[in-house]
């Protein structure tokens, strides 16, 4: 436990760090937008504008992932994470049709824009984003799913930027002002690729779907194979909160003389090759008949083999 507690102690301080640098550059990306009438830095300020409310929420999500299980909420807040990540996919979508609209009404009435003010504007993002990202690439983002998705985020962030300062310098020296919007768009494109993402996998979680990295037709197959006594395996649930897997399962067996021994050797393999930690074993000593034990592709064999 004192390992994921630093660990969350650590992601916490960077998402803090990589919030505030957001939040100022969005700030200035705004104002420099505003000033120089770039539609590029508005578009880049609204994905900051999501990123800033990203790494807002993920800094709750790991504030709330840390409180106790109570009666009520057995898990914990765990769940909050997700429903972080689902809230903040929605409001990118939102965002990047808004800047899609603009765009093109600047291409119909393209309007001046300041080079100058713009280019200092981008290349200082451009900074921030780099520092932002370096910060939250040396999180344990890879478990973590706001933690990853703030890296995203900031990500795409960073191409935005590039974007802005290449925008500005084609403006300041050919002074054609469609890269502008042309270059909003591209961003915004940037940004709908990393909010579907993001949409799919935080909604498939929030369904009670199977995590992606377990196979639950395999799972049945290894957990016969590596365990001789287990006959059949059904009834199987298999969910994730957070970030951790939960599952429960209906075992037929062989009467065995230990009943408990083989109960946590049955654990130990769940745990041992799926990390599953927290899963509900029942086990049965006759063959399952009723209609949902079909429901596992093995017992399906079985009946089929009956008739």
């Amino acid at each position: 436990m004192a390992h994921t507690h630093t660990e969350d102690k650590g992601n916490q301080n960077r998402l803090l760090a990589a919030f505030i640098v957001t939040a100022v550059f969005m700030v200035a990306e705004i104002a420099g937008g505003l000033l120089s009438g770039s539609l590029a830095l508005l578009a880049d300020a609204g994905h900051m504008l999501t990123d800033t409310a990203a790494l807002l929420m993920a800094l709750l999500a790991v504030h709330f992932a840390r409180r106790k299980p109570s009666t009520r909420h057995t898990f914990g807040m765990l769940r909050l994470t997700t429903l972080a990540a689902f809230v903040n996919a929605i409001a990118l979508l939102v965002i990047t049709v808004l800047i899609v609209w603009e765009a093109v009404r600047r291409f119909m009435h393209p309007e001046p824009i300041a080079g100058g003010v713009m280019l200092v504007i981008g290349v200082a993002g451009l900074f921030a984003n780099l520092f932002s990202f370096w910060l939250l690439h040396h999180g344990s983002e890879e478990k973590n799913l706001n933690v990853r998705a703030a890296a995203l985020h900031v990500l795409g962030d960073l191409l935005g930027s590039v974007g802005a300062v290449a925008a500005a310098l084609v403006i300041m020296y050919t002074g054609w002002t469609p890269i502008d919007p042309l270059l909003s768009i591209l961003v915004s494109l940037l940004v709908v690729r990393s909010a579907w993402a993001l949409l799919k996998e935080s909604l498939h979680e929030l369904l009670e779907g199977a995590p992606s990295r377990l196979d639950v037709e395999k799972l049945t197959k290894m957990l016969k194979r590596g365990i001789p006594e287990v006959r059949n395996v059904h009834h199987i649930h298999l969910w994730q909160v957070g970030e951790k897997p939960v599952m429960t399962l209906h075992v037929q067996v062989i009467p065995p003389h230990d009943h408990d021994a083989l109960l946590h050797r049955i654990h130990e393999y769940l745990h041992e090759h799926y990390q599953i930690a927290h899963a509900t074993v029942q086990m049965e000593y006759q063959h399952c008949e009723e209609a949902d034990c079909m429901l596992s592709a093995e017992s399906a064999g079985h009946a089929h083999h009956h008739h």
